[in-house]
């Protein structure tokens, strides 16, 4: 497993000190409240009820004692889950004043020993793992959760729960997830040590899906564990998408935090198009808020997507080019060297549009494209990622090409064809393999064509977004070039997987008396350059999902308007049952593909020399 690339974590911030904006405007009622009053719980969303009458007096300055009779404040404090903007000072509720009471103490020792109060013995974070005995549950999540403990990144308290219909026990679960677990490669004198702490915070419960009784016994075991604390639950719903809805009401009328707060991370699929789609988004929304849902596209976790925008937006020899009078094209590419491998049931019922496309891909494209972001807060970022995905034109059936791989003997091995897995149809139509030019209609990209391609069973395994600039106009050396001025264009490629790495093509000359030219790599490799191992995306987007940092999360609004540039195309082909062109399995996929390209005066970036 890919691990983190640095022994240090961002510190773990704990909701006590992030009151969300609809408190400021409830804190009055709040104050005002008895402190035995229940919380509350509005469409899912969970009120905090938090009573402070544990707090060591000797957190408590001279100003909040003053303000509270001589003592810490004791009565509930209703708040809700989310970011905040400041109050103003003269509508500071009684959380605000206690928080700012603690943390002004007199020496730094004791504004130290307030804040770890707060941090560590205010709350505690339990993560239900829904789905556990599932195969993304044994390869990727406890495996992620267990290198986020290695590195000290998750909270003092915490609490791992798997959930799942399987009958096992506690010691069964540990034994099931302990041989997915790997340890940190220059940490190994720790490694036992570690993962047996892990194990012990590792607990297992069986349930049905849709059974309310079922979470109401897991809230029960949650609330053994958590001792009293302030509880902040994380659900993981590593479970099908035709589950997802029962498995939410369930958890949010059963099993949601009664004082912290309550989030939920869905898996992909996220409907099959835009109808669908916005029926689970609605179905959601009955029992949880927006702010609650954590739709994870595990692609925005990996690291070299991640620095995207560290490329464009800190280094000034980019972030003038990125635009059409520049780029030419831009193309992004995602193959697999193996096919379905067991998993042709769930894959003929999507095909690669919906797998690849449809999410990993146009969110790569989106990323890329979106114009300045006011800030790096999450909702600028996705704000910005809207407005690309709205100027985007809705694909047309001209401008796909799809394919399905075949059967094809090399070396001796025959390698079987899409349709031979027993659980797809032998008339299945659905596209192994699709490419698609799209394009923005705003002023920064308007006629630069955005090539997708993704495929399963093809000569390699690679995901990365390949920049091809203009040519130089009146370039001197054309003598030199050639006829194919192609091979001398500047090309900037980000390789996201494997090996990952970062390189711009540039022409130089070749060292010698006579002028003959060369094409050569700047190449940030990032094996070479950087000895730590690079984190695993789902590492990534659980700390960030604990954090509550939705940066890297997809909006519904932002989730429509990728459909909607997806759906009408989808139902075309499905409806004029358009029969895929056939590719062997291991080859570069369809000639149609290339056609494709050549239409828009672009080569496939990946077909080069240089490989």
């Amino acid at each position: 497993m890919a691990t983190l690339s640095s022994t240090s974590c961002r510190s773990y911030a704990t909701p006590l000190l992030s009151p969300s904006p609809s408190s400021s405007s409830s804190s009055a009622s709040a104050s005002a409240s008895s402190s035995h009053a229940p919380s509350s719980s509005i469409r899912g969303r969970h009120h905090w009820r938090i009573t402070l009458s544990s707090i060591p007096k000797r957190y408590c300055s001279a100003k909040v004692s003053s303000r509270f009779h001589g003592k810490c404040f004791t009565s509930a404090v209703h708040m809700q889950d989310g970011a905040v903007a400041p109050a103003p000072v003269e509508n500071e509720t009684p959380f605000e004043k206690l928080t700012e009471g603690l943390l002004s103490a007199t020496s730094s020792e004791e504004r130290k020993d307030a804040a770890e109060f707060l941090n560590n013995n205010g709350s505690t974070v339990s993560i239900t793992v829904v789905g556990a005995s599932g195969d993304l549950a044994k390869k990727k999540i406890f495996p992620a959760l267990f290198a986020l403990y290695y590195e000290d990144c998750l909270p003092e308290h915490f609490t791992i729960f798997g959930y799942s219909r399987t009958k096992m026990t506690d010691e069964e679960l540990r034994n099931m997830i302990s041989r997915t677990l790997t340890c940190r490669i220059d940490k190994r004198e720790n490694c036992d040590e570690k993962m047996d702490q892990f194990l012990k915070r590792c607990f297992y419960h069986s349930g049905q899906y849709d059974s309310q009784e079922n979470f109401a016994q897991l809230d029960k075991k949650l609330k053994e564990h958590e001792g009293g604390r302030v509880s902040n639950r994380l659900f993981y719903l590593s479970i099908p998408p035709n589950i997802f809805i029962e498995a939410v009401r369930c958890a949010s009328l059963s099993a949601s935090s009664g004082n912290g707060w309550t989030r939920v991370i869905v898996e992909k699929p996220f409907g099959r198009d835009s109808e669908s789609s916005a029926a689970l988004t609605k179905a959601l929304k009955q029992y949880l808020e927006e702010d609650q849902i954590f739709r994870i596209d595990h692609y925005l976790g990996k690291e070299l997507v991640e620095n995207l925008s560290v490329l464009r937006f800190s280094n000034l020899i980019f972030e003038p080019l990125w635009s059409r009078q520049y780029i030419r094209n831009v193309q992004l590419i995602f193959s697999e060297d193996f096919g379905t491998e067991g998993r042709g049931g769930y894959f003929d019922h999507y095909g690669i549009i919906r797998d690849i496309m449809q999410n990993h891909l146009l969110q790569i494209l989106a990323l890329f494209a979106m114009e300045t972001p006011v800030s790096l807060d999450a909702e600028d970022i996705r704000n910005e990622k809207v407005k690309v995905l709205r100027s985007m034109r809705p694909l047309s059936l001209e401008d796909v090409v799809i394919g399905q791989y075949k059967s094809h003997t090399k070396g001796g091995i025959t390698y079987p064809a899409y349709t031979d897995d027993n659980t797809v149809p032998s008339d299945s139509l659905t596209p192994t393999f699709a490419a698609a030019a799209l394009f923005i209609d705003n002023a920064r990209w308007d006629g630069v064509p955005f090539l997708m391609k993704a495929g399963k069973a093809l000569h390699n395994k690679r995901a990365e977004i390949r920049v091809q600039f203009r040519h130089v106009p009146g370039n001197l050396y054309n003598r030199n070039i050639g006829t194919d001025l192609d091979q001398a264009t500047n090309e900037l490629v980000i390789r996201v997987q494997p090996d990952e790495a970062i390189y711009l093509k540039i022409n130089n000359k070749v060292p010698g008396l006579g002028m003959r030219l060369d094409r050569s790599n700047l190449n940030l490799h990032y094996a070479a350059r950087y000895s730590k191992e690079i984190p695993d995306a789902y590492e990534r987007l659980l700390l960030d999902a604990i954090e509550g940092e939705r940066r890297l999360f997809i909006r519904s609004d932002e989730l429509d308007a990728a459909w909607s540039r997806f759906t009408p195309v989808l139902k075309e082909l499905e409806e004029k049952k358009i029969i895929p062109e056939y590719y062997p399995y291991g080859s570069r996929g369809p000639v149609g593909a290339h056609y494709l390209a050549a239409r828009y005066k672009v080569r496939w970036g990946d077909l080069g020399m240089e490989q």
